[in-house]
């Protein structure tokens, strides 16, 4: 038996393709604008025209923000009911309207039509219903958050209705209004969307659809009236938006590129994993983010698996994306054809095997048969980029630590596969795989009710669930914050005390000639170390006098931490009970010498009333030892038979640039929230005034803490920031010192290996106030979501 054929009816998409005369302007203001300066959209299954779409204009997008900025308080004062209506609205639309979503999606991108009739308009309606709640609840579960404000929004062709929802619904659902690109390629699925969007009662402004090519994407980010980017793309141009809105200000999420492992363990269901593998990596051609590109089999059982994988393969039935019995449609564009075709006859040169099924391919449009690679390296073109296509890249392992150490072998860490039948198994290595989402014995699920983003170079941010809301809000705290730094009162000056009065009576100690060097050093490892470059500055009090030498920390005592930070892992491997108790037994050791301290901090600073920082220090220790075992993750209920566990990780290693005011209580509480969640830390302290931090060393020494969890760098502060930022084995950097220009160069310079950033700007910030300093807020930066999906009874 064989399939016959079953092509899905366009009539009702051409119609109403044709009731636009095939020509499309811009949706702008809950108005369409005449087309102009077109370009043509067609069917990459067969080349044909199916519309002619506008290039927007800068000028354009000047009109979209403006409207959206217009219409912005009028939509937050709708509020959460009226919202959640509207939402609500959308999503029973795209119900009634799913098999004419479905038809113009697959007309445009080239997917089957099973695809986005079963998996994305189902998906993309629930998006939109699962947002409408939590517009209703917005004002108890998010009461301390408001809307960012205007939001410009990028997507990518692959999945052009489904990221339209996953990037418009939590936007809407939070009070913002949006300007919104869809790709080049595959833009005719928004704009029927904006259609329904005057259907459902959008306000005027609060949805605006821009059409063109990656000139009005540069336009949407360059745009200083938009408040917050959302991309999902290329790593490459994520990188490029990334520089762009470096110190603008701008809210930033990024979902990007991936190359995500397929792990299969000796004890599999091999015919189960097949199956997901075909889900994985052939879904959508491959065209996938999170596809499972690096199929990684254990040794004993490769032959078997792969030869199913071959048989499997044989299957799979390539031909016209309407066809509802095709498995694979067409490559939404003859470039992604031939950049697919580069890649694999480049592996081939590499002297791997490359094995395709025996198939037809149709005589026209873009096509490329489902590709099985061995034999390549770890390090090979193949193993490493992400091809964006049809092809899975197959590798052997022994043990599971291996394993682990091939998956993450990769700049990305978007997703992952692990298949075994032990749950044991399963559950030890997923939280090991540098991945934002790891499916056990599934693949490519998704829900709304579960964020989705990645680590490293896949990018920052998650969509949805809980996590992707606060994507689109801002915290009240930080409208609280003080335009520039705060400067607290100065005591009364007094005399500095002789054996603190001058460099010589410094070194000499009471006129020993065999006087002892009291510079401070740095700390890196645990350990005390003279800064690499030999030289020191000199601390001088408020009253001018001089108190001490500090070391001038360099590149390579920075090199020195990283490395020494990576060393500490079995911080994060702590138990969060333990990790309090270290934060315990450090405020404690810190009451001890809390006088000590204060007089350092008048002398430094010429603060009234020092005392004041050194207690509010020692709360703030006890806060994050009390949030270290209570900042727990979530267990989601997706409309799965399963479970997804969302576990709040470390983000790794976290450069801190710590302010001048309060030079203590500011160094405190930036690095017991990345301490009590598990990171290791190479703080940077207060350029002004180090000293309070150099003297912590001892209080460190005798409170438990292993070495390298924490590293103290003095130095100037932009020299180090910049090496910190640059520095591709450091995960994170916050920058909270108060320079402007400062804060821009870290974001910036970030862009290459697209760490995270959490900077402060030229505004300062009331250290002494737990709501600008402390809670989920900080934490959040501090950790990032991993969702590990675990099917049971299956």
């Amino acid at each position: 038996m064989d399939y016959g054929p079953a092509p899905e009816s366009t009539k009702e998409a051409l119609a109403w393709l044709d009731r636009h005369e095939r020509r499309f302007g811009l949706f702008i203001d809950n108005a369409w604008s005449a087309a102009s300066d077109t370009f043509a959209s067609t069917n990459p299954a067969d080349g044909v025209e199916l519309a002619q779409l506008t290039q927007a204009s800068s000028q354009d997008v000047d009109r979209a923000v403006a409207a959206a900025r217009r219409a912005q308080p009028g939509w937050v004062g709708l509020g959460g009911h009226g919202r959640a209506r509207v939402l609500y609205a959308l999503a029973r639309l795209l119900q009634k309207h799913a098999r004419l979503f479905a038809v113009i999606e697959t007309l445009d991108n080239g997917k089957t039509i099973r695809e986005t009739r079963d998996a994305d308009l189902p998906l993309a309606a629930r998006h939109f219903y699962h947002h409408a709640g939590w517009a209703q609840l917005q004002s108890e579960e998010f009461a301390d958050y408001r809307a960012v404000g205007v939001v410009g929004q990028i997507v990518p062709w692959n999945f052009p209705l489904l990221m339209l929802a996953w990037k418009i619904a939590p936007a809407l659902a939070a009070g913002n209004t949006v300007v919104f690109k869809p790709a080049e390629f595959t833009s005719l699925s928004a704009l029927l969307f904006a259609e329904i969007c005057q259907q459902a009662g959008v306000p005027a402004g609060v949805v605006n659809v821009v059409t063109g090519d990656g000139r009005v994407g540069e336009a949407i980010v360059n745009h200083p009236g938009i408040d917050k980017l959302a991309f999902t793309g290329s790593t490459e141009v994520g990188r490029l938006i990334r520089k762009a809105s470096a110190g603008s200000g701008k809210k930033l999420s990024l979902e990007l590129g991936g190359k995500s492992p397929f792990i299969v363990f000796e004890d599999a269901d091999l015919d189960a994993a097949v199956e997901g593998l075909v889900d994985s990596i052939w879904f959508n051609q491959g065209q996938v983010c999170c596809a499972g590109s690096r199929l990684l089999v254990q040794e004993s059982i490769q032959e078997r698996f792969l030869g199913k994988v071959r048989a499997r393969m044989e299957n799979l039935r390539l031909g016209s994306p309407l066809d509802k019995s095709m498995d694979v449609g067409a490559l939404v564009d003859p470039v992604q054809q031939q950049r697919i075709h580069g890649l694999v006859e480049a592996a081939r040169a590499e002297g791997c095997t490359i094995w395709q099924p025996n198939c037809e391919i149709p005589s026209t449009g873009s096509w490329f048969l489902p590709t099985l690679i061995t034999g390549a390296s770890t390090s090979a073109a193949v193993a490493q980029a992400e091809i964006f296509g049809p092809v899975l890249v197959a590798m052997s392992f022994r043990t599971p630590a291996e394993a682990i150490q091939l998956a993450n072998n990769t700049v990305y860490g978007l997703a992952a596969c692990v298949w075994s039948e032990s749950i044991s198994l399963a559950l030890d290595v997923a939280p090991q795989i540098k991945a934002g989402v790891v499916w056990i014995n599934t693949a490519n699920q998704f829900d709304a009710a579960c964020g989705f983003g990645g680590y490293r170079e896949s990018g920052f941010g998650r969509e949805g669930g809980k996590e992707g809301m606060y994507e689109y809000m801002t915290a009240l705290s930080e409208d609280a914050r003080p335009a520039l730094p705060v400067v607290e009162a100065k005591g009364a000056l007094k005399s500095s005390p002789s054996s603190l009065s001058s460099p010589s009576s410094q070194s000499s100690g009471s006129g020993n000639v065999f006087g002892i060097d009291r510079t401070a050093k740095l700390y890196i490892g645990g350990k005390q170390a003279r800064p690499d470059g030999a030289y020191s500055r000199a601390i001088v009090g408020a009253d001018g006098a001089f108190i001490a030498d500090v070391g001038e920390g360099n590149r390579k005592d920075i090199r020195n931490a990283v490395e020494a930070a990576h060393k500490a892992s079995g911080w994060a491997k702590a138990t969060a009970h333990n990790r309090a108790q270290v934060l315990y037994y450090i405020a404690e050791n810190l009451a001890i010498r809390a006088d000590e301290f204060a007089a350092r901090l008048a002398a430094m600073t010429g603060s009234a009333n020092p005392a004041k920082e050194v207690q509010a220090s020692i709360e703030r220790l006890f806060y994050y030892a009390a949030w270290a075992d209570k900042y727990d993750g979530l267990a989601h209920q997706p409309p799965m038979h399963g479970i997804t566990v969302a576990l709040n990780e470390p983000v790794g290693v976290i450069g801190i640039i710590c302010p001048n005011e309060a030079p203590l209580l500011g160094f405190i509480s930036l690095v017991a929230p990345a301490l009590a969640l598990g990171n290791r830390v190479i703080a940077v302290p207060s350029e002004a005034y180090p000293l309070a931090t150099t003297d912590l060393y001892q209080v460190l020494d005798t409170s438990d803490l292993p070495g390298g969890a924490l590293n103290i760098v003095t130095g100037s502060a932009d020299e180090l920031a910049r090496t910190l930022a640059t520095h591709s084995d450091v995960d994170a950097v916050w920058r909270h010192d108060g320079s402007a220009e400062g804060c821009a160069e870290v974001e910036r310079l970030s862009a290459e290996s697209l760490k995270r950033t959490w900077v402060g700007g030229a505004k300062g910030r009331d250290w002494y106030s737990t709501r600008q300093s402390g809670g989920r807020a900080v934490l959040a930066h501090a950790s990032q979501v991993k969702n590990v999906w675990i099917p049971y009874g299956v």
